[in-house]
């Protein structure tokens, strides 16, 4: 039961994500269709579960090497193998792909560390 609140907190997280990039930044586009969007964010949460841990693993090394930074190219390489895979949210530019990176990374750590301390009290 666990695992299952896990997935589902994730994609509420990456759902809150993917509208506030689409919102802020340029060049970043998601399909204004709401089931188009739950469709978008179901791709991106397995995206992110399963393809993921794998890059993490392989690309360990780096990750050392920079201290953690390198997990942001991964973090990009998620979001354009969903620019690549879906055809609901279209990505125009390495800046837009850089920037929607930065904004979606901030905010699954804000929301997670929101999420982890309320839950510990």
């Amino acid at each position: 039961m666990k695992f299952l609140s896990r997935i589902v907190f994730y994609f509420l997280v990456n759902l809150v994500a993917l509208i506030t990039a689409a919102q802020f930044v340029t060049g970043f586009s998601i399909n204004n269709n709401i089931e188009n969007i739950l469709i978008l964010t179901g791709i991106f949460t397995a995206i992110n579960l399963l393809i993921k841990p794998l890059l993490k693993i392989i690309f360990t090394p780096f990750i050392m090497l920079s201290l953690g930074l390198f997990s942001l190219v991964i973090n990009a390489i998620m979001l354009k193998l969903l620019d690549i895979w879906s055809v609901n949210v279209t990505i125009s530019g390495i800046q837009a792909l850089v920037y929607s990176t930065l904004l979606i990374t901030g905010v699954n750590l804000i929301l997670t560390f929101v999420a982890k301390s309320s839950f510990k009290e």
